[in-house]
């Protein structure tokens, strides 16, 4: 009922101006007292009710499994049929061809007990062949409804080669490749497109029916700026990051069919490295968490946001977001932070994978978010297990 009032009073459906002038007077004392601003109240409801509580940690020692390197584990996603995750490696064939590994997390009630590597795919190119050494640089993955995965690749700007995402098949057999705009290719005097080794870092379904010929979303977003966004590199053109929608069909080639502006977190003074690693779509259509990593000279950062599309602006057709948003009049996706992981006490890895995990005893779901050790004997593959709860 209070909602409502507010509502008819902000939309000037009170009849008398006096009365309403004077009711408003009113109910914004009443909500200064109360240490609440009907803006905030406004983006309050925007957002879902949700919580991020730490369960724990597990670190994954160091192996080979068949013959290759586990590491470098970039994004991870579940198989909810058979309560397996699949793990992929950024490895650009390098160390071993490029690759996905099967793991089983072994969870008793809230702690994250043990994580088994079980079997491990290679990735294979039209000709059927493993990828020749630096020729993909993969990043993102997400298992679909019709039993694919897709999988993204952050190319290689210095070899030439262009960021790209497409299906691939149970055996790891590419299928289809999706069609990137062009203002994600770089050109040759590097006027546009992503920088190097700042593509599609993060990629997420967003499915309404497990029906393998219904249709459903795919979203990516490259992790920091396109050149012709922030063509003079300052920090506050930086910050701004293209995320594309693509509608898959069972017929016909997916489509893209909008684009809209995510805005990092202002970096740390002390920052050397600041993006957007890894993006995952709610059950409620519009709604994203989403992961932004952070590396300077404190270590590893990470702070996790909730995302909304509230009537964002469709950048698909404006051509350079650099300069002040209000003049291009672009309104950005809005989000609200849940979570500042260097608050957790804990040493914090090189996070970039986040997945929705099993059901945990209380009913709540489980978040799991993964870190890449780039191979490093310095560093860890850490997961960390959260409760994702709705309040």
């Amino acid at each position: 009922m209070f909602d409502r009032f507010y509502n008819r009073l902000t939309a000037g459906k009170i009849r008398f101006p006096i009365l309403r002038g004077f009711l408003l007077s009113i109910l914004a004392l009443v909500l200064v007292a109360c240490g609440t601003s009907p803006r905030v109240m406004a983006q309050d409801r925007m957002f879902l009710p949700l919580s991020v509580e730490f369960l724990g940690e597990y670190r994954l020692p160091k192996e080979e499994f068949q013959g290759t390197s586990v590491g470098g584990i970039s994004a991870i996603t579940r198989d909810r049929q058979t309560d397996r995750f699949y793990l992929l490696s950024d490895d650009r064939s390098e160390r071993n061809p490029a690759r996905f590994y099967t793991a089983r997390l072994e969870l008793n009630g809230t702690k994250l007990e043990k994580v088994s590597i079980e079997g491990v795919t290679t990735l294979k190119n039209a000709n059927g062949e493993t990828y020749p050494k630096g020729s993909i640089d993969p990043e993102g993955i997400a298992l679909s409804p019709r039993n694919t995965f897709f999988i993204s690749s952050e190319g290689a700007v210095k070899q030439g080669i262009a960021p790209s995402i497409a299906e691939f098949d149970r055996s790891g057999q590419v299928k289809t490749p999706l069609a990137i705009p062009t203002r994600f290719l770089p050109d040759a005097e590097n006027r546009r497109g992503i920088r190097e080794n700042l593509g599609f870092e993060a990629l997420t379904l967003g499915i309404t029916s497990t029906l393998p010929d219904d249709p459903f979303r795919l979203f990516t977003a490259n992790e920091s700026a396109l050149v012709q966004d922030s063509p003079t590199g300052k920090s506050i053109e930086n910050r701004r990051v293209r995320l594309l929608h693509y509608v898959i069909d069972p017929i016909g080639s997916p489509v893209l069919v909008a684009e809209h502006l995510y805005l990092l977190d202002e970096a740390p003074d002390s920052a050397i490295y600041h993006g957007l690693t890894e993006l995952l779509a709610l059950e409620r259509e519009g709604y994203f968490l989403s992961l932004e990593r952070t590396f300077g000279l404190e270590g590893f950062g990470a702070k996790l946001f909730q995302v909304v599309n509230a009537s964002a602006t469709d950048t698909s057709k404006i051509t350079s977001l650099s300069g002040e948003l209000e003049t291009l009049q672009v309104r950005p996706l809005e989000k609200k932070l849940l979570l500042d992981l260097g608050t957790l006490g804990i040493d914090l890895d090189n996070l970039e994978a986040m997945a929705i995990g099993p059901r945990l005893p209380s009913g709540d779901r489980s978040l799991i978010l993964v870190s890449d050790d780039n191979f490093r004997k310095d560093q860890v593959t850490q997961f960390l297990l959260f409760r994702l709860k709705e309040k």
